[in-house]
């Protein structure tokens, strides 16, 4: 990220989601701005004691082993986190089943949204000055930890003045106690994503006092605790007795890690599983009759061939532009046997500045043979990178329609590692194929040190607006105009906004139904004994 670009004002830039172990040790700042790069893993998850409760690699009950309740729930994932310290280790892995159920914040997102704001640890919504500089925050009474100790504003101040920084939230921040259940938020500029932040992980709320091994066990303000952790199998959630909000209808949560998706969907129909989330598209016919129901979610996950906008011939739009126009989209939903939406531009229809771009540089191959004619290109041979986790039918049809317009288009299938190492990190490369399953990550397209090398600076200057903006409508709209720019400059051709199937036992309801690839919020689930 480049230290004149605007959108440093705002989040950090984010690379596409992959969930890898990595046992990194480095320092939280750094580690939060690395988030971005195992934010790849919610992509992944389509292809591929009690109240101190510890990981155990043979399967023993936790320090807070208790009776388990008749109300449990096993939810089917795929990969699994590589430890459980929230505040140092990236992966949405993480995101999806920490979030909201283990850590709070003073805010959080009402379940399956990416907008709309609720207050949590706090008892409100914060009031905020004139000048949107000051928020001030009241602390619930009675919220604790699942160790047993109270929450105090020490905890809020400690936690947030760790993660508020410059280098996270894009400008500096004070937080201070004013009493015991007052917190007040200083910016030193007004900042649009102020809540965003504060509802997802910089927000978060940890015990100062805590000294336990939060890369092996949980102790958070939220209604689940970790009970145990068999290493490559499950992850094993139990309801807090002393939750200081509505109880869980739900005593036990397992989280169970089946790698192989012919598996996962055997482990659903045997009754092993009683939300597989989500069914590889392919799959999908195998529960007719099954009596699971099968419920499409919304995302904000975004199959995207970007296209390096630094490198000849790329750097020219109309060259872009033909390429964009050489793809119809509608065979490309059909490679995900229809579990996706065409979409013309780099936000989706759940974020607040959505709108439908799909007519710029829409399917028109004579359109882009003439784009190319006028760009002087001719027998242009290019090379796709795609980290060979990812099914390769979407990406055929891609070389197909290319060749209709005289492209040549190899693909290049390589280790995730050499994905991240290659593209987005050391820019050698044509076109990249990856999943962008992060909400809100418009700023990527804001910085030109970004992996596409796309450098618009009156985009650049319209999303700078956007973060000072006085309300989240006014900033939306600048967003938008940003948005319409971006599409029309074609840094990238949004090949799918993959709307994933989740599978759903009869007994179960209330099981979230938008961005469950990156957030699982079980405030609403409930299940009966079958």
């Amino acid at each position: 990220m480049t230290e004149s670009n605007p959108s440093s004002q705002s989040t950090q830039d984010t690379a596409p989601e992959y969930r890898k172990r990595n046992r990194s040790k480095k320092p939280l700042i750094i580690t939060i701005a690395l988030i971005a790069v195992a934010a790849l893993v919610a992509a992944v998850i389509f292809w591929l004691g009690r109240d101190q409760g510890s990981r155990t690699d043979e399967g023993e009950t936790g320090e807070g082993g208790q009776t388990v309740a008749p109300a449990s729930l096993t939810v089917g994932l795929q990969l699994e986190p590589t430890n459980l310290d929230i505040r140092t280790t990236g992966g949405v892995a993480l995101d999806q089943i920490l979030i909201d159920n283990v850590y709070q914040g003073l805010v959080g997102l009402a379940s399956g949204t990416v907008d709309e704001y609720v207050p949590v640890i706090a008892a409100e919504l914060p009031k905020v000055s004139d000048d949107a500089l000051t928020y001030t925050f009241t602390l619930r009474d009675g919220v604790t930890f699942a160790s047993g100790n109270a929450l105090t504003a020490d905890d809020v101040v400690d936690s947030l003045s760790a993660t508020l920084t410059a280098e996270v939230i894009g400008t500096d921040s004070t937080v201070a106690a004013l009493d015991e259940r007052t917190i007040e938020i200083h910016l030193a500029s007004a900042n649009s994503q102020f809540l965003w932040h504060l509802a997802n992980r910089p927000g978060l709320i940890f015990e100062s006092a805590y000294t336990g091994d939060l890369a092996n066990t949980t102790n958070g303000t939220g209604p689940f605790t970790l009970n145990q952790w068999i290493e490559g199998d499950s992850i094993t959630f139990v309801a807090v007795d002393s939750y200081w909000g509505d109880p869980s209808a739900l005593s036990e949560v397992v989280w169970r890690y089946i790698p192989d998706p012919n598996a996962a969907v055997n482990a659903a129909l045997e009754g092993d599983v009683d939300v597989l989330a989500p069914v590889r598209s392919d799959m999908v016919s195998q529960f007719d009759g099954s009596g699971f129901t099968l419920d499409r979610a919304a995302s904000t996950d975004v199959f995207t061939l970007a296209y390096n906008n630094q490198k000849a011939p790329l750097d020219d739009v109309r060259v872009r532009s033909a390429l964009s126009m050489a793809i119809d989209s509608e065979s490309i939903i059909a490679t995900f046997y229809g579990d996706g939406k065409a979409l013309g531009g780099p936000i989706t229809d759940i974020e607040p500045a959505y709108e439908d771009l799909t007519a710029i540089n829409a399917y028109d191959p004579d359109a882009a043979k003439a784009l190319l004619e006028e760009a002087g290109v001719s027998d242009l041979a290019l090379t796709v990178t795609v980290a060979n986790f990812y099914d390769s039918a979407a990406l055929n049809q891609v070389v197909t329609q290319f060749a209709e317009i005289g492209v040549t288009l190899t693909i290049n299938s390589v280790e995730f590692g050499t994905w991240l190492n290659d593209v987005y990190i050391g820019k050698d490369f044509d076109l990249s194929y990856v999943n962008h399953a992060e909400a809100n990550d418009f700023v990527n397209y804001t910085n030109p040190g970004y992996y596409f090398g796309y450098n618009n600076p009156e985009v650049q200057a319209l999303y700078a607006q956007s973060i000072t903006a006085a309300d989240q409508a006014a900033a939306a709209d600048l967003v938008k105009q940003a948005a319409h720019l971006v599409a029309e400059d074609a840094p990238a051709r949004w090949l799918i906004n993959y709307t994933p199937t989740n599978a759903i036992a009869a007994h179960v309801s209330g099981f979230p139904n938008s961005n469950t690839n990156s957030r699982i919020n079980l405030s609403g689930v409930t299940a009966t004994a079958e």
